[in-house]
């Protein structure tokens, strides 16, 4: 893995220079003004993800190519992470095929259950190294368990993998790898859609919809999530679980996708039907899927906001939000994370510093490698009118050497 250490603004300017364009003509193709596209490739400001896919839209590259993802893993315990990648990648290759020539004898599914389920924690709680330990065993174990199975237990066989396809897709995306991560979910609707599974279906094209945000292709992302919502509508008024839970889940990820457009009232509307699903729920903790329920809707009624760049909006609503203290790592990391950012906005590097190490506290692997932060980290860095250690330390841990 080769080791970039240059910022976005870097890599977009050399991009912009190769595609033989000016500032003006990479705004214009992007619909950005030329001067954020001047002061992101300047490092004035931090890049967005709604602005990474522009740009990458107009530039006819990914995301990862101007984030420099993957980045190169640090010392020690994430190493393991990163070696279960080929074996994660071998895995999702040969989905359709028995492994029979290596795994010759499969545990009583029951068994098998229990190890799964504790894979599903460790997603939740962004444990790359756990994930990264059990992937490459459990994934051929379940795969065989599938192609020598039938009925009802080929059926539980399938709620596994789609589970450990989400976790290896946790796992690619988490770590910078996206064409992975885009397999993963390729599988994991495959696995879905032969079990039957409501919410597993929902998950997979929740983040089928994510890849089409991340891309810039938010039109595309909102007709599709709209389509998924119609076969669900109909059961709403039965309240079953599985459908609220989808019904709001779906709703969430069209929120990300008009805020990332610049459709703030359509995103507030996205958000009021998720939250009066999650209300009809009642309580969290019932969804170990999309971990869906109200403080997840509070927590991404923060990251819609700051998606919309309305920061005064985002750090009003995470004021108001109490979050237990059973929430997972993930989605109590990304708040923090997405907070930092809200501070940033709002021109408070103090507290935008001070959120950036909640989020290190709560899930450090999964705040070391997200671009987002490396983004803020550089931010703060070029704004110190002098070197502090706080900020210095943290950029060396991100893997950041050079704050410009």
């Amino acid at each position: 893995m080769t080791e970039d250490r240059r910022g976005v603004g870097a890599r977009v300017a050399e991009r912009r220079k190769l595609n033989g364009l000016t500032q003006p003509q990479l705004a214009d193709r992007s619909n950005l003004s030329a001067s954020l596209v001047r002061q992101v490739e300047q490092g004035r400001v931090p890049a967005t993800p709604a602005f990474l896919a522009a740009v990458s839209k107009a530039l006819h590259c990914s995301v990862a190519d101007l984030t420099g993802q993957p980045y190169p893993p640090a010392a020690g315990r994430d190493t393991e992470a990163y070696t279960a990648i080929g074996a994660v990648r071998a895995e999702l290759a040969a989905y359709d095929l028995d492994p029979d020539e290596t795994v010759t004898t499969i545990r009583p599914l029951a068994e098998i259950e229990l190890d799964v389920a504790d894979i599903g924690r460790a997603r939740r709680n962004a444990s790359f190294q756990k994930l990264g330990a059990q992937l490459p065993t459990l994934l051929p174990e379940v795969r065989a368990a599938v192609h020598r199975s039938t009925g009802v237990e080929r059926d539980r066989a399938f709620v596994m993998l789609c589970e450990l396809y989400y976790s290896s897709h946790s796992l690619a995306h988490k770590l910078g790898f996206a064409d992975l991560a885009t397999i993963a979910i390729e599988r994991m609707a495959w696995a879905a859609n032969e079990s039957g599974h409501q919410v597993w279906m929902a998950a997979s094209q929740f983040q089928r919809a994510a890849i089409l945000t991340s891309g810039g292709n938010w039109n595309a992302a909102l007709k599709y999530l709209e389509s998924c919502r119609a076969s669900i509508e109909s059961r709403l008024v039965a309240g079953h679980r599985g459908d609220l839970v989808s019904w709001g889940g779906l709703h969430l990820q069209s929120g990300l996708a008009a805020a990332r457009s610049g459709r703030r009232s359509l995103a507030d509307a996205h958000l009021a039907e998720a939250r009066e699903s999650a209300n009809r729920l009642g309580a969290d903790g019932l969804d170990p899927i999309l971990t869906f329920g109200p403080t997840n809707v509070g927590i991404w009624s923060v990251a819609l906001a700051v998606e919309g760049l309305d920061a005064i909006e985002a750090l009003n609503r995470a004021s108001a939000l109490v979050i237990p203290a059973d929430m997972p790592k993930e989605r109590v990391g990304m708040h923090w994370i997405d907070v930092s950012r809200a501070y940033l906005l709002n021109g408070d590097r103090t507290s935008a510093f001070d959120a950036l190490a909640a989020a290190r506290t709560i899930a450090p692997a999964q705040t070391r490698y997200n671009p987002m932060v490396h983004e803020t980290i550089r931010a703060l860095a070029r704004a110190e009118a002098r070197r502090t250690d706080t900020v210095a330390g943290f950029a060396a841990w991100c893997g950041i050497t050079r704050a410009v």
